[in-house]
């Protein structure tokens, strides 16, 4: 008999809300009852997907854990992830099609968002019950899931009876001020890392400053930290009362569709490999900044391409 192998590597479970984004390349948004003509229009998997697949092209194991449906945006859905190596946990619904994104994409790059939800917001307790994260997996919940009922009460019945070791990462989501506050507080006491971008830092803390809205946020956290995203400046981080700026990099920015999806997969995969958070920071950012030099949602870069990009010395 042999002996054991190495351990294996830490995963990440995803508990958000895989949908497909059919991304429209528009010259402007369409006035009040207007109409634009789109320059290009794509379908692809996007919202969760997106976290995933960062993690994933970083060589962090990943596994699926949301709701999904029957159809030819569910079939698509599955499709990605598998081509993506992600491991999927709940059988599909049968009596619903997952759901889809409308994104808006201006020429600065700047997106607009309209959703229509499916399958992926009916997340039960019992799909989740069947999950047993270890202690050392990294947990990820989305806070579109919480806007969702089903999806808001599985997630609340599961996460208390986490492994204390097991790293739970929040993103809030651009309508971070319509979670609910009783599951919010749930969030802000279980999370270990709570990552957000300045515009969603603000609407729950109030403060335009993003130094200010992490001491906020932090302030909530009952075991946490915090990270504001700062868009092409990078990120601030304040971990263990040590407040610091992660400065970004300086791309060419052709789509910003999934860029902070970009950084939160490739910081837990970076955190999961073992970097200290300020160091996991600033390889994301480079993850970030690399994502919107490619147009479409899912464009994180592998490990190769992200490790020649920081040894580049023209970006210090």
């Amino acid at each position: 008999m042999t002996g054991a192998g190495p351990p294996l590597p830490r995963r990440l479970l995803h508990t958000g809300n895989v949908v497909i984004d059919i991304v429209l390349d528009v010259p402007g948004l369409p006035e009040r009852g207007g109409d634009v003509l789109a320059t290009r229009t794509e379908t692809t998997p996007g919202g969760g997907f997106n976290v995933m697949v960062a993690a994933a092209r970083q060589g962090m194991p990943v596994a699926y854990a949301g709701a999904h449906g029957t159809g030819p945006f569910g079939d698509q859905a599955r499709a990605a992830l598998r081509a993506e190596g992600i491991e999927i946990l709940v059988a599909p619904r049968t009596e619903l099609d997952t759901g889809f994104v409308t994104c808006l994409v201006e020429p600065e790059g700047e997106r607009t968002f309209t959703t229509s939800p499916g399958a992926e917001a009916t997340l039960r307790p019992a799909d989740l019950a069947r999950i047993a994260p270890a202690p050392d997996d990294f947990v990820y919940v989305s806070g579109y899931s919480l806007l969702h009922p089903s999806n808001r009460a599985a997630l609340t019945e599961w996460l208390p009876h986490l492994p204390e070791a097991t790293t739970v990462v929040v993103d809030p989501g651009p309508l971070a001020d319509h979670i609910p506050a009783e599951t919010l507080d749930l969030l802000l006491t279980r999370a270990d890392w709570w990552s957000c971008n300045q515009r969603e830092a603000a609407l729950l803390t109030g403060a335009d400053d993003p130094r200010t809205a992490a001491h906020a946020l932090a302030a909530r956290l009952t075991r946490g930290s915090a990270l504001v995203r700062t868009g092409p400046d990078g990120c601030i981080v304040l971990h263990g009362n040590v407040l610091r700026p992660v400065p970004g990099f300086t791309v060419h920015a052709v789509d910003l569709n999934g860029a902070g999806d970009a950084h939160t997969g490739a910081f837990i995969a970076a955190l999961a490999q073992g970097l200290d958070p300020f160091a996991a920071a600033r390889r994301a950012n480079a993850a970030a900044a690399l994502a919107t030099t490619v147009r479409g949602p899912a464009t994180a870069p592998d490990l190769r391409t992200l490790d020649e990009f920081l040894h580049d010395p023209s970006f210090g």
